[in-house]
């Protein structure tokens, strides 16, 4: 049924050949099937050449996360060969070069990437942004302000709302703010949720400075008795992520009306992870926080609301300034 939909999709989605069309398409939506429920889950609701797009692009943007964590679909893979991030990091920087330069490319994911960057006349910097980001982590980057995790938010998720915005046929500059709005809000809210994860494996995205005000550090974070301080400082950046979360309401008014109806439902699940983790307290991670299939169906229910809403009072009401957000850095 992938393929069938795939060559379907085929004509309205100028790529390559037929068959190799469909085929990305196909392992594009198999990869984020598996490597993110929530967005698979909420992209079924663009129409056919947007979620064709959409996947094509998370494709390359996961293969290059799993590539500079050693994992698979964001999992570790004992079966992988002796992992040199810095290597691999220069490696994806060739290759992705050479993609956007239109040369021949051997791995599907960099034929997908080929593909939707020129079709929708995506920006090469943006892309490079998002491996500046992975960069971050191989050099072990540290975060004193919010602002420096922002800065990291931007590189990981907030370019790549910008990427989508574009697959979505926006490419004002308004909207792609509120875009990267709304990726930070999900970086955020991510950060909060794998607070314990990310320590383990000796990252911090917290900002010192405010571990500092609750006499906390990368080293005694992990301490059980410390946990109380630790959620104090993870719900403070979940109210942080709640302020990227409503701007980012305001830029799907600016969305076609299925893909607002599709960026509307991935705000409520994501939005849905950050709420929990404040509901269950220091508890929060003792099992990962996740949404259910109901949750998912009421979130899809919520995301058109939202944006039959946001495209109401767009007829009526200015759009609410941005101030006091961090801003996304222009050419």
């Amino acid at each position: 049924p992938l393929r069938a939909r795939a060559r379907k999709c085929h004509g309205k989605f100028p790529m390559t050949t037929s068959d190799d069309s469909a085929d990305l398409a196909r392992l594009s939506s198999a990869i984020i099937q598996k490597g993110s429920k929530s967005f698979a889950a909420a992209s079924k609701l663009f129409d056919a050449k947007t979620r064709v797009g959409a996947h094509l692009l998370y494709a390359w943007c996961r293969h290059c996360d799993d590539v500079i964590d050693g994992q698979q679909l964001g999992f570790r893979d004992a079966t992988r060969a002796p992992h040199y991030p810095h290597a691999e990091l220069e490696r994806l920087r060739a290759q992705t070069t050479d993609a956007l330069a239109g040369k021949p490319m051997a791995e599907p994911v960099f034929r997908a990437f080929q593909a939707v960057m020129r079709e929708y006349k995506i920006p090469a910097r943006h892309a490079f942004e998002l491996l500046d980001g992975f960069a971050m982590d191989v050099e072990g980057h540290r975060y004193t302000t919010i602002e420096d995790t922002l800065a990291y938010c931007y590189h990981v998720a907030g370019v790549v709302g910008v990427m989508m915005a574009m697959i979505m046929g926006r490419q004002d500059e308004a909207t792609l703010d509120r875009a990267c709005d709304l990726g930070l809000a999900f970086q955020l809210t991510n950060i909060a949720r794998d607070v314990v994860e990310d320590a383990e494996n000796n990252r911090c995205y917290l900002p010192s400075a405010w571990l500092d005000e609750v006499h906390l550090t990368r080293e005694t974070m992990l301490d059980p008795r410390n946990r109380l301080a630790l959620f104090g400082v993870a719900a403070r950046l979940i109210a942080e992520a709640e302020r990227y979360y409503e701007s980012a309401r305001v830029g799907i008014a600016d969305l076609p009306l299925r893909s607002g109806w599709a960026i509307g439902t991935a705000r409520a699940v994501y939005r849905k992870i950050g709420r929990e983790v404040v509901q269950r307290g220091p508890r929060a991670w003792d099992s990962r926080v996740s949404t259910s299939k109901a949750q998912k169906i009421g979130a899809a229910l919520g995301g058109a609301v939202v944006v039959m809403d946001a495209k109401t009072r767009g007829r009526f009401i200015t759009s609410p300034p941005r101030t006091g957000l961090w801003t996304r850095p222009k050419a």
